[in-house]
């Protein structure tokens, strides 16, 4: 996002002197310009020139050599002990970029530095360093390049600079900034002057342009002969779209680019987020910042005429000026410098339009002519390139949004004569300028369209001030009446009424919109699937679960840990072609591949009792599913198009997942509380099964990963269908997490659970008027039966008189034999219309005993 330096956007608009960020930023918001966020000074405190005045290296028994200086602060040095001024402060420093006499900048005791980083007078090396002589990186200035900043050699004339002369105004160390957002429409706003612009339609202010001196106000140098040539082959494979129709290129003859530019304008740069380079470059994104146009420096001697414009071809390469070398696609836009295209001595390429350059002819110390190139690319084919090689440069930022066509050759301009006047560069009278822009087509509008779309009566008045406000041109058909609306160049995303009506709400103010709430509809309310959703999350989050919500993206190694097999189908997940995260380039396929990464860090950051739920999507791609097609805008697809999207779109069924890590209850004075285990993750499953208002049948299942395979339990339909899985976490999953031992876990298909009810109303069940009867069974099955499938077989043999019933013992031990368990029921027995008999309970007990010999071969313990 732009930020902005507040004396900068002065010089295209008159502003008040005692403007701050936060007021600016309070009238920016009021066009349509977000607040970002307001960056403070810097640097507070004492932050001084000083001149260095001795240096005596001292080496030390680490093999580091330090230096030990006394530094003329001026007005800030310090008394000796009879109370006279000295004439320097001692400060330690271990750089040696910087020698007697310098002129540094030094940080006094109290100040602050990014960080924050906070300086004091304290004892190293067997001194007491009274400050700190200061490097770039340290005021936030960008990268060290050679140590210590030495204020001469960073653009400051030393006639200018006094020993204590204040350090923060001088480096711009103390201008507030304020970071915008701006949106993708609105390209131009990613110059100062198109801020500045917006500024005066906001406040009324008058827009001045003074940063643009009286010479561009003259018509520009006229395309010469003999100008560097430029050939333009830039068809799009496929559709021709062409992707430059305009490029500038001007030649400055014996400057310095290397040399570093002068204070104002690094203080500029550095307050807008850029770091200072060298004179060329610096200039370039000076002028970038300033107008809006993109623009690139090269030196003269490295490039081979003629430039030409044109797509890449399979096997290019190029190694952009962030050193990686990069493979070119076909619908990339390149610079290059050979019309046959072959990479080779003298014929390379030199860029990406647009997007990046290449190192090869970048300037450099010894560069002495340079050839300044300002283009228009289309935004779609550097959108495309940029978000393909993932290139988010301050160029592409700009073209994706739409640049004026006619800035290049004013740009162009401006780079030379800064050049001439910082670098004591010659312009060369040769000028290049490859001219095939189309002028914007006219819109014909009603100004009665404002009041239609926004509800505001505005006059025709209104609607005309302010499309001629933000440039417009417009002319009124006298036999319609209808407004023929001709955008200006730097504003392409007006092409239709609306976009207009957009302009016109926006000068005229937000704020004189009424806010009218829609009227809800009656007769409507939750579906119920949305009313299955809320109970199921109000029931666990009153079982003492916290809900929480983790992003869909997982890697290989999230799927390694939870131990999948390689052909499990939860590997066979949906890759984004841009990831947010390399790492992380896989859509999931189950919620608790995410979400126990967030109980890993609730635990690494010192909670040790831990019940966690998500409820949310995961991904499962269909095998075979075709490719999505692309659908046209602007128009309802046909159904042919939507059956084909359907069919390419994968499933997204909702699941919720659960985790619990250490104590399901507290110790206290109540006791010592209990900890979590493989049954209350079961409850946790079963319950989400009784709010959905589906009966499941719970069978163990020693093969699914991430769970112990002797304490998993696996959730199925009446048809066998599997909904869901609980239990206790594998030992390895929970040492590879870093998870407390015995740590459980559930997941279980919420959308299979909804399919499974008809969505009608439940039906109560009458509560029964007469006494209970209650029954105790125990039984002795073998350790593999699971107490659930005696349960159910107890279930089916008690029939309709049995009302409730729960496990409440579990024994294993000699009196039982080895390899044998007991387990105990309790059974509450009730009859809707009479009082049980003695007989009734018998026979609810014979049934269930046999029921239990049968299907689980239980014997009733005696």
């Amino acid at each position: 996002m732009p930020n902005i330096v507040i004396d900068w956007l002065g010089d295209h608009v008159e502003l008040p002197a005692d403007l701050t960020a936060e007021q600016l930023a309070a009238d920016l918001v009021r066009v349509g310009l977000e607040e970002e966020e307001i960056h403070g000074a810097a640097v507070t405190g004492p932050l001084v020139v000083g001149r260095v005045l001795g240096l005596v290296p001292e080496p030390q028994k680490n093999g580091k050599t330090i230096n030990w200086c006394q530094v003329d602060v001026g007005v800030h040095n310090t008394t000796d002990d009879a109370g006279e001024p000295t004439v320097a402060r001692g400060i330690v420093c271990g750089a040696h970029n910087f020698g007697e006499g310098d002129l540094v900048v030094v940080a006094l005791p109290g100040a602050v530095l990014p960080g924050p980083f906070a300086i004091a007078s304290r004892k190293t090396y067997g001194h007491v360093s009274d400050g700190m002589i200061c490097s770039a990186k340290e005021l936030g200035l960008g990268e060290d390049h050679d140590g210590i900043i030495v204020l001469p050699r960073l653009g400051h004339a030393e006639a200018d600079l006094t020993p204590g002369q204040d350090a923060v105004a001088l480096l711009g160390l103390g201008d507030e900034v304020l970071e915008i957002n701006v949106t993708p429409d609105r390209g131009y706003a990613f110059s100062y002057r198109g801020v500045a612009r917006e500024y005066a339609h906001s406040t009324g202010a008058r827009f001045t342009d003074r940063g643009l001196p009286e010479a561009l106000s003259a018509p520009l140098p006229a395309a010469t002969p003999d100008g560097f040539p430029v050939e333009v082959d830039d068809a799009a494979p496929g559709d021709g779209t062409p992707g430059c129709d305009r490029f500038v290129t001007r030649v400055v003859r014996g400057v310095d680019a290397a040399a570093p530019s002068p204070a104002w304008l690094q203080r500029r740069l550095t307050g807008a987020g850029m770091r200072p380079i060298s004179l060329a470059v610096d200039v370039t994104n000076y002028v970038m910042l300033d107008l809006g146009q993109p623009l690139h420096a090269y030196d003269l001697d490295q490039v081979a005429a003629p430039i030409v414009v044109r797509r890449a071809r399979p096997g290019e390469r190029l190694v952009t000026l962030d050193d990686v070398e990069r493979a070119l696609d076909p619908q990339d836009l390149l610079i290059t410098d050979s019309p046959d295209g072959q990479v080779g001595p003298g014929s390379r390429v030199l860029g990406i339009a647009g997007v990046m350059g290449g190192a090869s002819s970048e300037v450099g110390p010894s560069t002495r002519d340079v050839l300044v190139e300002a283009a228009h690319f289309d935004a779609v084919s550097v959108a495309r390139t940029a978000r393909h090689h993932k290139l988010s440069s301050e160029a592409a930022k700009r073209f994706e949004r739409g640049v004026d066509p006619r800035l290049p050759a004013v740009a162009a301009q401006r780079v030379v004569d800064l050049l001439v006047e910082l670098g004591g560069g010659t312009a060369d009278p040769a000028v290049s300028d490859l001219d095939r822009t189309v002028p914007p087509g006219p819109v014909h509008f009603r100004a009665a369209e404002a009041e239609r779309l926004v509800g505001v009566a505005y006059t025709p008045e209104q609607v005309r001030g302010a499309l001629e406000a933000i440039g417009c041109d417009v002319a009124e058909d006298a036999q319609t009446g209808v407004l023929v609306v001709t955008p200006p160049s730097w504003r392409p995303d007006l092409t239709g009424s609306a976009e207009l009506v957009e302009e016109v709400a926006r000068l005229e103010g937000y704020d004189a919109i009424p806010s009218v709430l829609p009227a809800a509809p009656g007769g409507r309310g939750l579906t119920h699937e949305q009313a299955v959703r809320r109970s199921v999350a109000r029931a666990l989050a009153e079982d003492g679960f916290v809900e929480t919500l983790s992003y869909p993206f997982v890697g290989e190694a999230d799927l390694d840990v939870l131990r999948l097999g390689a052909d499990d189908a939860r590997r066979r997940a949906l890759r984004l072609r841009n990831p947010l995260a390399a790492d992380r380039p896989l859509l999931r396929t189950d919620l608790l591949s995410t979400l126990l990464d967030t109980a890993r860090r609730n635990v690494g950051r010192g909670l040790g009792d831990v019940a966690l739920f998500e409820v949310g999507l995961v991904t499962h791609p269909r095998v075979g599913a075709p490719s999505a097609p692309s659908l046209p805008p602007g128009v309802r697809p046909s159904d042919e198009a939507l059956a084909a999207l359907a069919a390419a779109t994968p499933e997204q069924p909702r699941h919720v997942a659960g985790v619990l890590v250490g104590r399901r209850e507290r110790a206290g004075w109540w006791g010592e509380g209990r900890a979590a285990d493989w049954s209350d993750a079961l409850d946790a499953a079963l319950l989400v099964a009784r709010r959905a208002g589906v009966d499941v049948r719970v069978v163990a299942d020693p093969d699914r990963a991430p769970w112990h395979p002797g304490r998993c339990a696996r959730l199925e339909l009446e048809d066998a269908t599997v909904v869901g899985h609980a239990g206790e976490l594998h030992p390895k999953v929970v040492e590879d997490l870093g998870l407390p031992a015995r740590a459980s876990a559930f997941e279980v298909d919420l959308t299979a659970l909804v399919a499974a009810t008809d969505g009608a109303p439940l039906t109560a069940t009458p509560v029964s008027a007469f006494p209970a009867a209650k029954e105790d069974l125990a039984f002795v099955v073998p350790d593999a039966v699971p107490a659930a499938a005696l349960q159910a077989a107890v279930v089916d043999g008690a029939g309709e008189l049995l009302e409730e019933i729960a496990l409440f013992d579990v024994f294993a031990g000699d009196q039982v034999g080895e390899g044998r368990k007991s387990l105990a029921f309790s059974l509450r027995l009730r009859a809707p219309d009479r009082t049980l008999t003695a007989d009734d309970v018998v026979r609810v007990r014979e049934g269930a005993v046999a029921a239990a010999r049968d299907q689980v071969g239980a014997e009733l313990r005696a």
